[in-house]
């Protein structure tokens, strides 16, 4: 449930903040006070492109946030998936600041991405407006309605379809690439033959690529390591007077006499002779690594030779060693394919039958489990139509086969058909449906959807768009009626619905300090009387339309009473 919107310097508004309540929540105003902003501020919170154009003249930035109360254990769920804290109270912070550089999303103080937003406002809010009915004239909408409507049965089938067609799919393009002539086979085979002979005749092991890389950059600079080793020995060793072992050396000599005068000097002794030895052991190690520096001529070809093929196999057949191995374990299995051809292929056909079938059964069923929920929304979308004022309605949804079309969505086309007036034929409902009545008809759909979808809050945005009279009034018994399970906001022109409020709130524009600004409050009795009398009269608002807004509002309380 929508607790409460709270905007910020967006467009005319300056700062508002309204609470809803549960059931019907209704807004109006007159024309250009600012309803489409109000709602433009919702769509922005929960996701929708950002135009910095719409941050107040002189703002920093434009802010809206929405405060929702859980309604259930999914909500609670996909929230804790995407690592969001929930409120001790259950309640649901969503915050969206537009900078003119950028936007932020947060929800409960977590930042989260735009599509991560989108996410979490289908789970808590469905807004419809008058544009929506146009979906209405899209007969591919009909079969995603109907497949809504069906639930978690026709889902779990339609991904069972999902992954089997995918497979169905594969092996299609497996048997078409494979299908070659006698010549084109041939040829394959010599060049797979060859590829195989070279790899195998390389004799490749792995991690010898590696050793010869090392190798071939010491031999290479070889002269100039050599230089420094030896100048490090030099530095090192016992030949030179500045060397450092024959320093050391004569240091020992010193403190051995030394130490036959204080014994306390022979400690010191012993710790410069363990250096001593120490540099011994490098001045051989340092003298076997010059050593190993010197190579004949032939090796380093041969060294050079074998790196460059590794390179050329690498260049023809994978990056790596274990990719080349790879490559010849796959042309080897390619071989053996084209080696018994009429099995592969005749294995590939079988494969694809089967796969065929396994999809055919799956669209069956999941044709079926249409056909089953097609009998069920139609009954239940006549009754609602019915209760919307139509004199008569004829509504079937035909759910027709064409294996000739199957796909991962199964092979099924459906159409919703309608009649309105008596002795009309049935026509799909995109090409017999007025402005008016487009609206009634989703306005059915989405009371007869909303039992089956678990969202705790709907929006009409002047759904009732083409209706008027006694309609209208039909119209508003239905809000009412939705109202009491889910809660309703609802943006209308109309008296009727005005009157089924259980929360009126106004729409209106003023000047303050030679600004134009947008607010929205909560109307109180009189003052509902007085908007309800403004929309009946359209004009000037007399005793005699207050009277007659206080009994069209008296008569919707007593149409709510009846109800419960």
């Amino acid at each position: 449930m929508l607790i409460s919107l709270h905007v910020k310097n967006l467009a005319l508004i300056d700062e508002t903040e309204v609470f809803f309540k549960k059931c019907l929540n209704i807004l109006t105003g007159e024309t250009g006070a600012g309803k489409s902003i109000i709602m433009g501020s919702v769509n922005l919170a929960l996701g929708a492109k950002a135009d910095k154009t719409l941050i107040r003249n002189g703002a920093e930035y434009a802010l809206v946030e929405l405060v929702f109360q859980t309604d259930s254990k999914e909500q609670e769920q996909i929230l804790t998936e995407m690592d969001i804290p929930l409120e001790d109270d259950g309640m649901v912070i969503i915050m969206r600041k537009l900078m003119p550089e950028r936007s932020l999303c947060k929800v409960n103080g977590i930042t989260v991405s735009q599509k991560q937003l989108k996410e979490l406002a289908s789970l808590f809010i469905n807004i419809h407006g008058q544009h929506d009915n146009k979906e209405l004239l899209n007969v591919k909408r009909y079969s995603q309605i109907l497949d809504e409507y069906s639930g978690e049965k026709l889902g779990n089938i339609k991904e069972k379809l999902k992954t089997a067609y995918a497979e169905y799919k594969k092996v299609c393009k497996e048997l078409d690439e494979s299908v070659v002539d006698e010549k084109e086979r041939a040829r394959e085979i010599s060049l797979i033959t060859y590829e195989i002979e070279e790899i195998e005749n390389a004799a490749l092991k792995n991690g010898e690529d590696e050793d010869l890389e090392e190798q071939y950059h010491k031999m290479v600079n070889s002269k100039r390591i050599a230089e420094n080793v030896s100048v490090a020995y030099d530095c090192t060793g016992y030949t030179g007077r500045n060397a450092a072992g024959d320093s050391i050396g004569r240091a020992v000599k010193e403190l051995k006499q030394a130490a036959s005068y204080d014994e306390k000097v022979q400690e010191l002794t012993e710790q410069l002779e363990e250096i001593d030895n120490l540099l011994n052991d490098f001045n051989r190690s340092l003298v076997d690594y010059q050593n190993s520096l010197e190579f004949e001529p032939g090796e380093f070809d041969l060294v050079e030779r074998r790196l460059n093929l590794y390179n050329y196999l690498k260049d023809k057949y994978g990056n790596t060693v274990e990719e080349i191995f790879e490559y010849k374990e796959e042309k080897e299995a390619r071989l053996q394919q084209l080696a018994d051809y009429e099995n592969y292929i005749l294995n590939l056909e079988n494969e694809k039958q089967k796969k065929y079938d396994q999809v055919i059964e799956l669209c069956k069923e999941l044709s079926d489990c249409r056909k089953e929920n097609a009998v069920q929304l139609q009954e239940k979308l006549k009754n609602a139509l019915l209760d919307l004022n139509f004199l008569s309605v004829e509504f079937e949804i035909p759910v027709i086969v064409d294996e000739q079309t199957i796909s991962s969505d199964g092979y099924d086309d459906v159409d919703f058909i309608i009649s309105l007036n008596p002795g009309e034929t049935m026509k799909s409902i995109s090409k017999v449906a007025s402005g008016g009545e487009l609206s009634r008809i989703m306005l059915a759909l989405k009371s007869v959807m909303a039992d089956k979808e678990d969202i705790g809050t709907l929006i009409f945005d002047e759904i009732d768009a083409g209706i008027s009279g006694k309609t209208a009034w039909k119209v508003s018994e239905k809000m009412a009626v939705l109202g009491k399970e889910h809660q309703l906001i609802c943006v209308t022109h109309l008296p009727q619905i005005a009157a089924m409020a259980d929360a009126h709130f106004m729409i209106e524009k003023s000047a303050k300090e030679g600004r134009s600004v947008t607010e929205i409050f909560e109307l109180q009795e009189q003052q509902i009387l007085e908007e309800i009398a403004r929309l009946l009269s359209g004009s000037e608002v007399t005793e005699a339309v207050i009277s007659n807004a206080k009994e069209l509002k008296d008569l919707a309380t007593k149409t709510k009473q009846n109800l419960n």
